[in-house]
């Protein structure tokens, strides 16, 4: 029976790696095929998320098969980001914090948050990971221009920069296959909310 292309649709993102192990980022399951065939998969882990089926061979009648599986390190020119902070996104900062405001410790879904500068942009406050919280949009219109403590608030939480491979995990939500995510966590920082 064919699959449909519902089907393939709902196949979780691949973990790309570089030779040493490094995640670099994800791939969708088209890209990782295209790796396979250019022949630039050095080794992998995890199990076969998906196995194709192509034609049958004239010479003795067998089928190619390609086994893709769940974490792929490549050789070639691809290597971890040079950066070493992340890009600061809302959603990436919003799975940070739990989806908690860190000012009254609500949990929120994400459009019903809003990133709350510490040191608000109008006082000097950059935004950086360090000093960027995910909070609730009635506790960020309350704090407004003033510093926490000038308005009797507290964080619940303090605000901290993620590494390569949480902002990896940050950024693929819930999709993520329990050996991607164990091998991602051993790279985890030691601050990191998500060994939790």
């Amino acid at each position: 029976m064919l699959a449909t292309l519902e089907q393939f649709d709902r196949v979780p993102r691949i973990l790309r790696l570089n030779v040493a192990g490094q995640p670099v980022d994800w791939m969708h399951w088209r890209e990782a095929v295209c790796v396979y065939a250019r022949e630039l998969v050095v080794w992998t882990l995890g199990d076969a998320i998906l196995c194709l089926r192509g034609g049958h061979s004239r010479a003795d009648g067998t089928q190619s098969k390609l086994d893709v599986h769940s974490i792929v390190a490549c050789r070639g020119r691809i290597v971890a980001p040079s950066r070493s902070v992340p890009p600061l996104t809302n959603s990436a900062l919003f799975r940070r914090d739990r989806n908690l405001c860190l000012y009254c410790g609500g949990k929120f879904v994400d459009f019903e948050l809003t990133r709350d500068h510490i040191v608000p942009r109008a006082r000097g406050g950059e935004d950086r990971w360090d000093n960027c919280v995910s909070a609730c949009k009635r506790c960020n219109h309350f704090k407004g221009s003033r510093l926490p403590h000038e308005c009797g608030l507290e964080l619940i939480a303090l605000p901290y920069v993620p590494n390569f491979a949480e902002y990896l995990a940050l950024t693929n939500g819930s999709r993520i296959l329990g050996d991607q995510m164990d091998l991602l966590r051993t790279q985890f920082g030691k601050d990191s909310r998500l060994l939790a």
